[in-house]
C-alpha cells in the first residue's frame, strides 16, 4: 500500500522561542479528580469581539484574573449550589465581599439598617468608612421587629444582620426579618459565615443576598484568606461584581483552590464542632466562675427557639461571661494548651479570644454594652480535636481565671 509523504517539517524556531512556547499543551481528555489551579493573569483570544466581550460581563468567558478565572469559577458556582443562589462572587477577602455588595446597593445619599452585634470590622466599614462616601447607617437590635421597622426610611437599600451574631451567638429570625425587609422594599443581606450553608441557607429564608468569609468555615485549615457573595439577583451580582473588579478586591486562584478544598469537608468538620461545642458548653454552665454562656443550643439563649427554626444545628463556636471581667477574660486565653489563643475561627484548631480587647476593639465601651459583649467575655471558636482533651484544657484554664 503506497503511504503518505511525510508533511513538511515546520521551520525551526529559535531557543528563545521553543523555552517560551515548549509548555503550550490542550487539556488532557481524561477529566482530573480536583480541580485545577488555573494560575495564570490573563487568556488568549482568537476572536477580537469575544474577547471584548468578556470585560463587559461576567459569564462570557475568561480574559483576565481581576475579572475572572476557571478555579474562582469552579468555587463560585459550587457556594452558589450549596446556599440555593443563581450566582456568587468570590473576592479576595470577606471584607471585599461584604464592601463590593454594600457598595452595589447603597451610594452616596443611602441609608442602611444594621443590627448592632456586629462582626468589628464590618462595624468599622459601616460606621466610620461608608459615612465619608455619603451613606448612613442606623444600628438597631435586630431581635426588636419594631426597631427595626421604625429605622427603615425612604432611602433604606438594604437591612445587613448576621445569621449568628459573632460574639454574643444571637440567631436573626430571618423569616420575620425578611418580610420587614420586603414590605419597605429593601435587599436583605445576611452574614453567614458562622452558620456555614452546612448550618443555615438564608436565601431560603427570604434573604437577597448572602455573604462569607470564606477564611472560617468554609476554606476550615487556617490557610487562606477569601470572601464570597452569593446572590438571589443575578443582576445585583453584576454590578457587585462590576464593583469588585473596580476595587481590585479579586481573589487569586490558589485561594480560590485551598477553599475549594476546604468545602469538601465541611458537613464533617461542623458536626464534629457542634457536638465538641455541646460539651464545652455544658462544662461552662455548670462551673462556679461563669456567670453565663452564650450558645443557642441551650435553653434559656434568647435564641434558643429562634435557632430551632432557622438552624439546622447551634453552631460550632461560643461565648460566655466569666466572673472577674477583664481581668478574668484574659487571664483565660492565655491559660490554654490546647485550645489557641488567636483570631479567626471555623478552622480544625480550637482557638478563643478576648474579644473586648480584640476583635470588637473597635467598639467603645458604649458600644460594646449595646452589643452585648462584657469585659469579661471570651469567646471559644471550636475544632475537631478530641472533645476530652478541649474539656480537660477549659477546666484547667478556668481555675487561672
Amino acid at each position: 500500500m503506497a503511504t503518505q509523504p511525510d508533511p513538511p517539517s515546520a521551520p525551526q524556531r529559535g531557543f528563545a522561542t521553543r523555552a517560551l512556547l515548549g509548555a503550550d499543551r490542550a487539556p488532557p481528555a481524561e477529566p482530573p479528580l480536583a480541580v485545577p489551579i488555573w494560575q495564570t493573569s490573563a487568556f488568549a483570544f482568537d476572536d477580537a469581539e469575544h474577547y471584548a466581550r468578556t470585560l463587559r460581563q461576567p459569564g462570557e468567558g475568561f480574559v483576565y484574573t481581576r475579572y475572572e478565572n476557571p478555579t474562582t469559577a469552579a468555587l463560585e458556582a459550587t457556594v452558589a449550589d450549596l446556599e440555593g443562589g443563581r450566582r456568587a462572587l468570590a473576592c479576595a477577602s470577606g471584607m471585599a465581599a461584604i464592601s463590593s455588595t454594600v457598595l452595589a446597593l447603597a451610594g452616596a445619599g443611602d441609608h442602611l439598617v444594621v443590627q448592632r452585634a456586629l462582626y468589628g470590622g464590618t462595624y468599622s466599614l459601616l460606621a466610620r468608612l461608608l459615612p465619608r462616601l455619603g451613606v448612613a447607617a442606623s444600628f438597631v437590635d435586630a431581635a426588636d421587629l419594631a426597631a427595626v421597622r421604625s429605622a427603615f426610611t425612604p432611602r433604606t437599600r438594604a437591612l445587613y444582620v448576621e445569621t449568628i451574631a459573632n460574639p454574643t451567638m444571637a440567631v436573626a429570625d430571618l423569616p420575620a426579618l425578611a418580610g420587614l425587609a420586603r414590605a419597605a422594599g429593601v435587599a436583605l443581606v445576611v452574614d453567614n459565615t458562622v452558620a456555614s450553608p452546612s448550618l443555615c441557607r438564608p436565601l431560603a429564608h427570604g434573604a437577597d443576598v448572602v455573604v462569607h468569609s470564606a477564611t472560617k468555615f468554609l476554606g476550615g485549615h487556617h490557610d487562606v484568606v477569601l470572601g464570597m457573595a452569593v446572590f438571589a439577583d443575578p443582576g445585583l451580582h453584576g454590578r457587585a461584581w462590576q464593583v469588585m473588579i473596580d476595587l481590585g478586591g479579586s481573589p487569586d486562584p490558589f485561594a480560590a483552590w485551598l477553599v475549594l478544598r476546604g468545602v469538601a469537608t465541611l458537613e464533617l468538620r461542623v458536626g464534629r464542632q457542634v457536638a465538641s461545642a455541646r460539651v464545652l458548653a455544658e462544662l461552662l454552665g455548670a462551673h462556679g466562675k461563669v456567670e453565663r454562656v452564650h450558645w443557642p443550643g441551650r435553653a434559656g439563649h434568647p435564641s434558643f427557639e429562634i435557632a430551632a427554626r432557622v438552624l439546622d444545628a447551634p453552631g460550632g463556636m461560643l461565648s460566655f461571661d466569666l466572673a472577674g471581667g477583664r481581668p478574668a477574660g484574659r487571664r483565660f486565653v492565655e491559660a490554654t494548651r490546647v485550645a489557641r489563643l488567636a483570631p479567626s475561627l471555623g478552622g480544625v484548631r480550637t482557638l478563643v479570644s478576648h474579644p473586648a480587647s480584640t476583635t470588637h476593639r473597635q467598639l467603645d465601651a458604649r458600644a460594646l454594652v449595646e452589643a452585648g459583649i462584657g469585659e469579661g467575655m471570651v469567646r471559644a471558636a471550636v475544632g475537631i480535636e478530641d472533645p476530652a482533651d478541649l474539656r480537660a484544657d477549659f477546666e484547667q484554664a478556668l481555675e487561672a481565671a
